[in-house]
């Protein structure tokens, strides 16, 4: 279906795009694989589909903003992810960028391990069956109540990240008459090419133990003394949407020279390295991320050849992607409600959601595709600015992108790759309601997380 073309906007053949010439793309129907999720189509009606379910069909049942989750290819990643790691490495799923009891279960099922960040994201997890030594905890300021409960179910591992919290670990796992398997986390002055409100391993940012200075040997002798701990490696995160290897190259010959020197101090080769996450996606046609297998291949490279150089057995890998696995096996379904052009600059396009379910852009200036879901259209392409309902100029969803020009209110559009976060920092600003998360898969569609109502807003407020 397509409906002709009006005149909205500019449609010349290349548009300035924040600075730069960006040329529309040579046909706005066509879905790039790169940033959809595996069995995302159009079927014949010219609908975008997911799952084998139109768009237009779940608009109906679900209602708009949702998220729909591709369960099958999300399964289909931590498979991968699994598979490229193989059995002498461990996978942790990051909680942080998308969580629940459903995706705790497809974990589980699929083999991985889950790390999260929070006494809320480990009740999740035990709540859902996740057995608690396939846990790591992580966060920079652990409550001692979040301490205490996660040692007294026994995650596998909990991360530090100060001295205060090595100390309060330990007095806590003696208190408690227990022995906590541990890492710690160190900032390697690794600055990952990124946005720089997440980048996270340059030494002036609250995460970790700096290796600068001698502080993480300390914090090793620490731990190694204190009872009620047992070390088992080393942790380390430099970023996020990553796609050069060359910051982990860096990271891990910089990790191995504190494990040697953990040896030569104290006779101990500390079995394990954790490398973090970080890894990008492709949330616009020119994002080119890599697969598992190739991530696999780099990172086991170079910690065997740093631990050979050192002289050092090569310990257990840990990885914890979140966002790679979860990030595109999601979209966004937003409705059209306001088409507003403004001559010889760009068309706004606004839809029944935004900063409300989608903070990333205002927040860290992402980017993002987005397509028209509900039909194809052969009109001629118009730059457009998608934003939100909310009272903030801010409120955008896509800076920049190509839509057809007979865009028209009640049109369906879809903003891929929305797995990781959106859902997560999702916030009732200006009392929206957070919307539902529908996992589709083998034609069928289901609720994992429910649309907020009015009540559930109202029943907090006890003024």
């Amino acid at each position: 279906m397509s409906r002709s073309a009006h005149p909205a906007g500019p449609r010349h053949a290349d548009v300035m795009t924040e600075g730069h010439y960006t040329a529309p793309p040579a046909d706005l129907n066509v879905l790039d694989a790169k940033v959809w999720a595996r069995t995302v189509t159009r079927d014949e009606n010219g609908a975008v589909a997911v799952g084998g379910i139109e768009v237009t069909r779940l608009a109906e049942e679900f209602g708009t903003p949702a998220y729909f989750l591709d369960e099958s290819d999300f399964r289909a990643r931590c498979r991968a992810w699994a598979d490229a790691f193989g059995r002498d490495a461990d996978v942790f799923y990051a909680g942080k960028a998308f969580l629940s009891r459903a995706v705790v279960r497809w974990l589980k099922e699929e083999g991985l391990n889950l790390d999260v960040c929070s006494g809320g994201e480990l009740t999740c997890a035990l709540d859902a069956g996740m057995p608690a030594e396939r846990i790591a905890f992580h966060g920079n300021n652990k409550t001692v109540e979040e301490i205490e409960r996660a040692v007294t179910v026994g995650v596998g591992r909990i991360v530090l990240d100060s001295f205060q919290e090595i100390a309060r670990v330990a007095h806590i796992a003696q208190r408690l008459g227990k022995r906590q398997r541990v890492q710690i986390r160190v900032t390697v002055g690794v600055e990952a090419h990124t946005h720089e409100f997440i980048a996270t391993a340059h030494e002036d940012q609250k995460f970790g133990i700096a290796l600068a200075g001698g502080q993480a040997a300390e914090a090793v002798r620490r731990a190694l003394t204190l009872d009620g701990l047992e070390l088992i490696g080393i942790h380390s995160h430099i970023g996020s949407q990553i796609f050069d290897m060359a910051g982990f190259e860096v990271s891990a010959r910089r990790v191995v020279q504190l494990l040697a020197e953990v040896r030569d101090e104290h006779g101990v080769e500390l079995p394990e390295i954790d490398l973090g996450g970080g890894l990008g996606i492709a949330y616009t046609s020119e994002d080119d991320p890599r697969e598992p297998h190739e991530i696999a291949k780099a990172l086991g490279d170079i910690v065997t050849r740093e631990c050979e150089a050192a002289g050092l057995a090569t310990p257990r890998i840990s990885v914890e992607p979140g966002r790679a696995i979860v990030g595109p096996t999601a979209f966004t379904l937003y409705e059209v409600g306001t088409v507003k052009p403004l001559e010889g600059l760009r068309t706004y396009v606004s839809v029944d959601g935004g900063m409300s379910d989608n903070i990333r852009t205002a927040l860290y200036d992402a980017e993002y595709s987005v397509v028209l879901a509900s039909r194809t259209s052969d009109a001629e392409p118009m730059l457009v600015r998608v934003v939100g309902k909310h009272c903030e100029s801010g409120d955008i969803v896509v800076k920049d992108a190509f839509l057809p020009s007979d865009l028209a209110p009640g049109d369906l559009i879809a903003v891929p790759a929305t797995g990781a976060y959106c859902r997560s920092m999702a916030s009732n600003y200006n009392h929206a309601l957070r919307p539902p998360v529908v996992a589709v898969c083998d034609g069928e569609a289901r609720v994992i997380v429910r649309r907020e109502t009015e009540e559930d807003l109202l029943r907090l407020d006890v003024g």
